[in-house]
């Protein structure tokens, strides 16, 4: 279904839009010759834009738990927002060309521009290169152990659009190629640590949970085209299942904030998380589906508690517990006068000098006169 707007500017034809483009006013308003790729790099759709960059504000967020944020992060942040912007446009231009053929059988997606012909394939390869080329710009600034992380999510967004050919799963492949900015993040600010790698596996599952909820628009398609999808896999229990998944990222965020001593607004951040996962299965259920674009988008919001939660937390690091209580006092342990050696040996600690005062050298000095040795290890009583 497309709905067509007038004439704007000089236009010398109305120009279709997709029904659900989020921004069909502003993508009319452009220039005829830019529309197209507008629509190819998906600039009309920004929800795709805030599902990639607050990733990589939550992984900068998270590492700067112990240190609290920096001035150069508003740089970072300035970076990794144009570098979701013209890598997210990159791979929908890539999933465009790679899906050409599948896009012309389905109805929600046959009036994208290489379909249609809007665009030929020659000229989305141009604007591919030129998309990579300013990706390549902002890749540039970035610190070394970032730069080698982005690179590694390279293959990842390749191989994406394939993998809905050969596997039920392709929401699990997006989970881990979207959040890959929090390892970018994380490096960008410190280190990629073990906590990191809990919150990029719970953020994968909230993919896994929210694509498929996306998928269930295209379910129907999809089956008569042969195109794998977790929303085809769950079937009737889709709703359930996708919160199941949103319920497993609740659970490694949570874990990954107690790992890395996020405190109390860690937890809070957690909980509100799953609180919004229990608000879209309840619509989604509610609605018998047909509200799952919706869904889809409020998770933008779901992001957003993350990396506010986060960034909240390094802004107010927690202080030290006080109380009214002394604390329990601890006495060094007694080192061991003497260690017993195999074969029925033993090594002795030489004793420490002491300081004697007049009394003690007075008696020290007649046990030794008597031919009593004052350190020896008896007793008082054998003396």
């Amino acid at each position: 279904m497309v709905m067509s707007f007038t004439q704007r500017h000089d236009d010398t034809e109305p120009f279709d839009v997709p029904a659900d483009s989020a921004l069909p006013g502003w993508l009319s308003s452009l220039p005829a010759a830019w529309r197209p790729y507008a629509m190819l790099a998906r600039l009309d759709r920004p929800v795709g834009i805030w599902l990639l960059f607050l990733p990589c504000l939550i992984g900068l967020a998270f590492q700067r738990l112990s240190s609290g944020l920096f001035l150069i992060d508003l740089g970072w942040v300035f970076l990794f927002f144009v570098g979701a912007v013209v890598m997210r446009g990159a791979g929908c231009t890539w999933n465009d060309i790679t899906d050409r053929d599948f896009d012309a059988k389905v109805a929600r997606t046959a009036a994208r521009p290489i379909p249609s012909g809007a665009v030929t394939l020659q000229q989305a390869y141009i604007f591919l290169a030129a998309q990579l080329a300013t990706g390549f710009l902002v890749w540039l600034l970035l610190p070394w152990d970032a730069k080698i992380t982005a690179l590694l999510a390279l293959p990842l967004v390749a191989v994406y659009p394939y993998a809905k050919r050969v596997t039920w799963w392709p929401q699990a492949w997006l989970g881990l190629t979207f959040n890959w900015g929090v390892l970018v993040g994380a490096a960008t600010a410190s280190l990629i640590t073990g906590p990191v790698y809990l919150l990029y596996l719970g953020l994968a599952l909230w993919t896994v949970a929210y694509d498929t909820i996306y998928a269930l628009q295209d379910r129907e398609d999809d089956a008569l085209i042969g195109v794998r999808s977790t929303a085809r896999l769950f079937g009737k229990r889709a709703a359930l299942i996708s919160f199941c998944f949103h319920v497993g990222a609740a659970a490694l965020v949570a874990l990954a904030a107690i790992a890395n001593d996020a405190g109390r607004i860690g937890a809070i951040t957690a909980l509100a998380f799953l609180g919004h996962g229990v608000w879209q299965a309840t619509v989604l259920k509610s609605s018998h589906e047909k509200a799952a674009l919706a869904i889809f988008k409020s998770n933008v919001w779901a992001g957003t508690i993350i990396a506010g939660g986060f960034l909240l937390s390094a802004l107010l690091p927690e202080r030290a517990p006080k109380s009214i209580f002394a604390d329990h006092e601890t006495l060094p342990p007694a080192r061991a006068e003497a260690v017993t050696l195999p074969f029925g040996m033993e090594l002795r600690r030489k004793p420490e000098p002491r300081n004697d005062v007049w009394l003690v050298r007075d008696i020290r000095a007649a046990l030794i006169l008597r031919g009593i040795n004052p350190d020896a290890a008896e007793d008082l009583y054998e003396r």
